[in-house]
This record gives structure tokens, C-alpha cells and sequence, in this order.
């Protein structure tokens, strides 16, 4: 990993981790753990406004700023969905909503992370074939910001943003055990361990892409405890962001294969592209199944045990 990827990894862990520190800040001094969601609430939505306000971020920056605040968003969500119950399903899928109204930008710039994911291999292609891919792709790219990323699109994410703010003031935050997150939290480790695959080389794009999102609900799901135990916390976000990184790239490498299909924009290069695809995917498969392998290891039940004696271990020790 390079300087500049690995400062791009770095970036997003420790925006994470300042506020599963604020999260700590209310659940262990005179607040409940209430009071820790109900602040991550407003970070997230803070996060999202200053996204769309921003006006040195690029419209593919704001966009994938967006998308990202609103994957912990909906991450949240799930947590809340029993003391919230049908309000908490409402927003989520209008949330996915939101984010499917920005996946043609997403889509496009994906072909370009992938294209750059292929050119750290042996490429059989020449300089001026790339040059044309990457024009190709990023005429493409352009194109979509300018029909998704619209002033109707903004508006319609502030006014989502506008009512999540007023909701968050009437949610019972503050009646919320760690108890009630807890099952939660093994209810989305579950869905996650039950999504991976037997047999990780044949494993359809589709799947894997399922099995991305959970992971990436997980991930945010577990910030928010990183304060029961900070060092295995961090070791386990960043395990947790490893493995969606190897998922994401097969996934823009699917999205790649895509765009090499016939009548597609990059259909006269299908023959030398394929190959060096399926070599990159299957580099990212072991990987992935190596990461998920150790991420996964415990059976839910005692994945809630740990989690529930860690918390346990903590209250102790505020006594």
C-alpha cells in the first residue's frame, strides 16, 4: 500500500474513531448509552449537510461523502430498529433510496478505481488504449454527476437531512440499554457470517456484493463500541475496513467487466481486459476470504457474550 492509499485508509478509521470517542464521553459519564447514539446521530447528519454544502468538494467528493454518511446512517438505523420500530425501517429504505439516486455517478467512478486497481499489474494494453479508456470512462463519469447529482437531488437530500434532525429530537434515545444494541449488534454479525461464501472463487458478484454491505453495516455498527476496548476495537475496525476494501475493489471490478460487455463503452478491449480482471478478483478473493475468515471466526452467540462481558467489564470499573 502506497503513501497516499494508505493515508486515504487511514483517514476514514480515525474520523471513526473521534467519534466512537464522543460516543464514550456520554455512555461513560453522567449520560446513558442513549445519549452516545443519539451523539453519533447528529454526527452523522452533520457529516452529510456539510457534504452537500461544502463548495470546495468535487461533485463526485460530495457524492461519495454522502453515500458514505449515509451507509453509517442506515448502519444506525438497524441498531434502533426494535425501540423505533417502523420509523427507523421507513428511513432506512429511504435512505437506500437516496443512495441508489447516486449510484450512476458511484457506478462510473468505480470503472475508474477499478482501472487503477489493473494498472498496478502487467496490462496488455497500450498507453494510448489507456489513455482512451480512462477518457472514455471519465466522459461517462461527468456525464452522470450532471444528471444525479442535480440541484432537485441536494434538495431533496437536505429536506431528508432537515426531517432525520427533527426525528432524532422525539426518538426515546435515552431509554436504550447497551442490553437492546447488543442483540442488535449479533443480529447484523449474523447476517454478515451467514452471507460468506462456501467457496469464495465462484462466489457471484451479486453475492459478494451483499455480503460487502454487511460488512460494511458491521463496521460502523462496531464503531460505536470501540470505547469497551479500544485496542481490540481498532484492530477490529480495521480488519473490518480491509475486508470491505478487497469486497469493494471485485465489486468495481465487476462493474468494470460490465462496461466490456457488447455494445458497451469499452466492448472493443472485452478480450484483453477479462483475463487480467479475473486474475485482480481472485487476488482480492483470497485476501477477502483469509480477512473474513479470522473477522468471522466466533458463532453469534459467543459473539454476543464477548461483547456483553466487555461492556460488563466496563461498568465495573466506572463503580
Amino acid at each position: 500500500m502506497g503513501r497516499a492509499e494508505n493515508a486515504a485508509f487511514h483517514e476514514p478509521v480515525m474520523k471513526t474513531r473521534q467519534k466512537a470517542a464522543m460516543v464514550e464521553g456520554a455512555a461513560g459519564g453522567n449520560g446513558s448509552f442513549g445519549d452516545g447514539l443519539a451523539a453519533a446521530a447528529r454526527s452523522i447528519i452533520a457529516d452529510a449537510r456539510t457534504a452537500l454544502a461544502d463548495p470546495e468538494l468535487s461533485d463526485a467528493e460530495a457524492v461519495h461523502e454522502v453515500r458514505k454518511a449515509l451507509k453509517r446512517w442506515r448502519a444506525l438505523l438497524r441498531l434502533l430498529a426494535r425501540p423505533l420500530g417502523e420509523q427507523a425501517d421507513l428511513m432506512r429504505t429511504e435512505a437506500r433510496e437516496l443512495m441508489r439516486a447516486l449510484s450512476g455517478a458511484r457506478d462510473a467512478q468505480s470503472t475508474l478505481d477499478a482501472l487503477a486497481d489493473l494498472s498496478k499489474t502487467d496490462l496488455p494494453l497500450s498507453d494510448t488504449s489507456m489513455d482512451t479508456i480512462r477518457a472514455r470512462l471519465t466522459e461517462i463519469k461527468n456525464a452522470a454527476e450532471q444528471t444525479s447529482f442535480t440541484k432537485t437531488m441536494r434538495d431533496r437530500l437536505a429536506r431528508y437531512l432537515d426531517y432525520a434532525t427533527l426525528s432524532l429530537e422525539r426518538w426515546p434515545l435515552k431509554a436504550i440499554d447497551f442490553d437492546t444494541v447488543a442483540d442488535a449488534l449479533t443480529s447484523t454479525y449474523r447476517r454478515a457470517r451467514q452471507l460468506l461464501p462456501d467457496g469464495w472463487p465462484n462466489a457471484e458478484a451479486e453475492h459478494l456484493h451483499d455480503l460487502r454491505r454487511r460488512v460494511v453495516e458491521h463496521r460502523h455498527q462496531m464503531d460505536l463500541i470501540e470505547h469497551l476496548w479500544p485496542r481490540l476495537g481498532q484492530v477490529w475496525a480495521e480488519e473490518a475496513q480491509r475486508l470491505r476494501n478487497r469486497l469493494g475493489a471485485c465489486q468495481d471490478l465487476a462493474v468494470l467487466t460490465s462496461f466490456t460487455a457488447p455494445h458497451q463503452p469499452l466492448a472493443p478491449w472485452r478480450s484483453r481486459l477479462a483475463p487480467v480482471i479475473e486474475a485482480r478478483r481472485a487476488a482480492h478473493l483470497k485476501t477477502a476470504a483469509r480477512l473474513a475468515g479470522r473477522l468471522f471466526a466466533e458463532k453469534p452467540k459467543a459473539f454476543r457474550r464477548r461483547i456483553a462481558a466487555l461492556w460488563s467489564a466496563r461498568q465495573v470499573k466506572k463503580r
